[in-house]
């Protein structure tokens, strides 16, 4: 029987910490659903479908790879919702420093109540990826600043189209 597990975010835009915990999950589960949140309150700079395409491009290698098939939906609800809807087992949680964890925790003890049947499990950020936040990468772009380092080219790409 095929494992499922849910990835939730803004991914506003893609960046190599995501992709990082992606190829990491390919350990656990044989089955990723990326959720990409479309909430109405927050104001993104890529859109939904832009968001959308960007990880099915830049995901392909990974799931060639490690054999885990991805898929991405969106989700306008509650992410443990998303999950249920999925098939979801496992919700995945990247862990950069202690005020995610804090954040994350409560989060996924939240989420166990609703949800018991599916649990959270959190990854901490690999050492290369650790400081690379999506808010961070938006604000370094809108400033002119250089992101390759952060993000694949695509999402590069996409970004410079929405400044323009």
């Amino acid at each position: 029987m095929a494992k499922t597990g849910f990835y939730p975010g803004s991914f506003d835009p893609v960046t190599y910490g995501h992709l990082d915990i992606i190829a990491r999950s390919a350990r656990m589960v044989d089955h990723l659903v990326l959720g990409v949140g479309v909430h109405h309150g927050k104001a993104s700079m890529l859109n939904a479908e832009v968001r959308v395409q960007l990880l099915e491009t830049v995901c392909s290698p990974i799931s060639t790879t490690t054999g885990m098939n991805i898929t991405v939906a969106t989700f306008d609800d509650l992410a443990i919702d998303a999950a249920r809807r999925a098939g979801a087992g496992l919700v995945i949680r990247g862990l950069r420093d202690a005020s995610d964890f804090d954040y994350e925790v409560q989060m996924g003890q939240m989420n166990a109540a609703m949800a018991p049947d599916v649990e959270t499990v959190f990854l901490a950020a690999s050492p290369a990826t650790r400081m690379i936040a999506s808010s961070l990468v938006k604000q370094i772009a809108k400033m002119g600043g250089e992101i390759s380092a952060f993000v694949p080219p695509e999402a590069k790409a996409a970004l410079a189209k929405a400044l323009k």
